[in-house]
């Protein structure tokens, strides 16, 4: 007898159908599996022969042969498991193919037919709800992760007999339900951190503020202390809530690598990543011979932070300069190019010295070479990457001891939020979302400089040494502070701060 079941598999964060056949024929028994198998989907022989037995049911002494197809695709993971079980159970006529019409299955199977959850459940459901199917058999413990998509019936099991009587209509299991957050629920988002508890650095947090609006990329240099990691964690507390499109977006990629939590189902907080400056290449990029979303894109649609920069290794920097400007990274491997998205904001914190405690000369103890050692690190490609560059202080007594509380993250928030409003109208019917996102064309068209404007360019362009990729950033920033003045041309003021924000790393890099 012939059967024939639907399942999916990943490739990168996109899915694909996968036709489970399972043929039962008279002649020597065996179990053959074909269809450009991996190790673990070959293994799968043995579980599902195991648990069929440990669920009461026996195979017949006959030629079973599985194929899971197309095959020219190879398939990886134990999730083929239940779905293979559940084909066999029908070409032993155990079960009708009517009871099957338009599900999709997926779930892995212990020895005893328990049920275990895999990776990539959301994006999977995503595409059997595209192709026309309206249920959905996963694991009990992905249930809630299928769930916050429309238009299909996601059914949790938590064994195979469970399933088994499920589909011969013996038991009755009611779709998993799951409210996707609203935009308050997202809107409110529990921030940790809150501007309003750092004192002083009001230089540092407009700085900051600038980056949040335009989605620019910043650089604190700092003594240790100063509070440069502080900043930088309260930095998702004014950030504009993620739209149901970017949550989507991003929880895909955490289900995809394992880090969804069952109970979350969906991922409304924007990301906030921070690597240990021990991170290899391999793992900020993705890695695996089917590569995995590595940090950079964990950091999607949130921060990237990169804390002690030149503690990194120069290679490992190097890494970030093609994500930072097409918004996405691809990795090579001998089977196929997979592309992950890596649209992040990245902030990163440096010492000025090794040290820490330049310019104080008094307290200094770095020699020229050190210092240039330690900076050498951060090529000048990297730098002209980071559009803002903001000088941290140590924070005084006075500052301290202020009894006066500092502008919240709700406020500064408010502002952000403004500002983004004004650039989603300016770019409606564009593929721009930011300011920072243009390109050398669109500047010219969104950001028209007047005649002073230009002659200070002029002259900021010859005495900096800027490059062309600098250049066209401080006007973008100029853009942004525009916008969060509610502006509608760029003007000297806008372009003083942003000719600031930029000329520090460029004093950095040169000592």
């Amino acid at each position: 007898m012939y059967s024939s079941i639907m399942s999916g598999a990943l490739r990168g964060l996109d899915s694909y159908m996968v036709n489970v056949e399972v043929d039962i024929s008279s002649g020597m028994p065996a179990f053959d599996m074909v269809g450009f198998l991996g190790s673990e989907v070959r293994e799968a022989r043995e579980r599902v022969r195991t648990a069929l037995g440990n669920s009461g049911i026996s195979i017949p002494a006959k030629h079973i042969t599985v194929n899971l197809s197309p095959a020219n695709i190879r398939k990886q993971g134990a999730a083929f498991d239940l779905p293979i079980a559940v084909a066999i159970l029908q070409a032993m006529e155990l079960l009708k193919q009517a009871d099957l019409k338009q599900t999709l299955i997926i779930g892995e199977l212990g020895l005893d037919g328990r049920v275990s959850a895999v990776n990539g459940i959301l994006p999977i459901v995503i595409g059997a709800a595209e192709n026309g199917y309206r249920r959905c058999i996963v694991p009990k413990d992905n249930a809630g992760e299928g769930a916050v998509i429309d238009g299909i019936e996601v059914i949790g099991v938590t064994s195979l007999t469970e399933t088994f009587d499920y589909l011969r209509g013996i038991r009755t299991i009611a779709p998993e339900g799951c409210r996707p957050a609203s935009s308050d629920e997202r809107d409110r988002g529990l921030q940790q951190y809150d501007f309003m508890d750092i004192q002083g650095q009001t230089a540092a947090k407009r700085g900051l503020e600038v980056a949040a609006a335009g989605f620019h990329n910043v650089l604190m240099i700092g003594p240790p202390g100063a509070g440069k990691t502080m900043l930088s964690k309260c930095m998702p507390s004014i950030l504009p809530p993620m739209s149901m499109e970017e949550c989507l977006e991003v929880s895909k990629i955490y289900s995809v690598s394992g880090m969804l939590h069952r109970e979350e189902g969906l991922i409304t907080k924007r990301p906030f990543v921070a690597p240990h400056h021990t991170i290899t290449d391999k793992a900020l990029a993705g890695c695996g011979n089917v590569p995995r979303p590595g940090g950079i894109s964990m950091a999607h649609r949130g921060i990237l932070f990169m804390d002690e920069l030149p503690e990194f290794k120069r290679t490992t920097l190097e890494i970030l300069r093609q994500p930072m400007e097409d918004r996405e990274i691809r990795i090579t491997r001998s089977h196929g190019t997979y592309t992950y998205p890596a649209d992040f904001l990245f902030i990163s914190a440096m010492n000025p010295c090794p040290c820490g405690n330049y310019p104080d000369l008094n307290l200094c103890t770095c020699a020229e070479p050190e210092v240039h050692r330690y900076l050498s690190k951060l090529s000048r490609p990297l730098l002209d990457r980071i559009d803002i560059c903001l000088d941290i202080p140590k924070v005084v007594y006075k500052e301290l001891s202020c009894s006066t509380g500092s502008e919240s993250s709700a406020a500064i928030r408010e502002r952000v939020c403004r500002a983004r409003d004004r650039q989603a109208e300016r770019y409606r019917g564009t593929a721009f979302r930011f300011n920072a996102d243009l390109g050398v064309r669109e500047l010219k068209q969104y950001c028209e400089l007047g005649r002073k404007e230009q002659q200070l360019m002029e002259s900021v362009f010859e005495r900096l040494h800027l490059s062309a990729r600098s250049y066209h950033r401080i006007i973008k920033v100029a853009r942004t502070i525009a916008d969060l003045d509610g502006m509608q041309h760029i003007s000297e003021r806008h372009l003083s701060e942003a000719i600031r924000y930029k000329g520090l790393d460029l004093k950095y890099e040169r000592r």
